[in-house]
């Protein structure tokens, strides 16, 4: 089972509360540009929701120093202190998910911790769990094909 927040763009009115505990929580700040979440402004009154989908796990496969794995919850966790801020990461990631701020020295995600579920005045987000998928095991799959040929030659 993989833990995700779940995001319903349709419920999210903008307040941008959830950024806002989010980026407290973790950056010690009200900086949306810290946030673990992000909240996008579509026009027309809708929104959407980008937060890591904890299935992906392109991010996983590309971090050439190994800083980021999979928890027992199935959440994809950066190791603050083994990256080195290459950005690899950010560059393979194809929802914007993994984050980074400039003049800090490495990146962020969401982690699913659900802080943002709980000043969410419009339940447009929830903590849930769903199956891992053939998805999610891909990048590992390659990585294992890649390095079983590099051991043949």
């Amino acid at each position: 089972m993989i833990k995700y927040l779940k995001l319903d763009d349709s419920k999210c009115i903008g307040c941008m509360a959830c950024v806002a505990a989010c980026s407290k929580a973790y950056a010690k700040e009200d900086n949306p540009g810290k946030a673990r979440i992000q909240v996008l402004r579509l026009g027309s009154g809708s929104f959407r929701l980008v937060a890591c989908d904890q299935e992906c796990r392109l991010c996983v496969a590309e971090c050439p120093v190994e800083a980021i794995s999979i928890n027992r919850q199935g959440v994809v966790m950066v190791d603050q202190k083994r990256c080195v801020g290459c950005l690899a990461c950010v560059a393979v990631c194809p929802s914007g998910s993994m984050r980074y701020y400039p003049l800090e020295s490495t990146v962020f995600k969401c982690v699913a911790c659900g802080i943002c579920t709980k000043v969410c005045p419009s339940d447009a987000l929830e903590i849930a769990e769903k199956e891992e998928s053939k998805a999610s095991r891909f990048p590992f799959e390659v990585l294992e094909a890649l390095k079983a040929k590099g051991t043949q030659q």
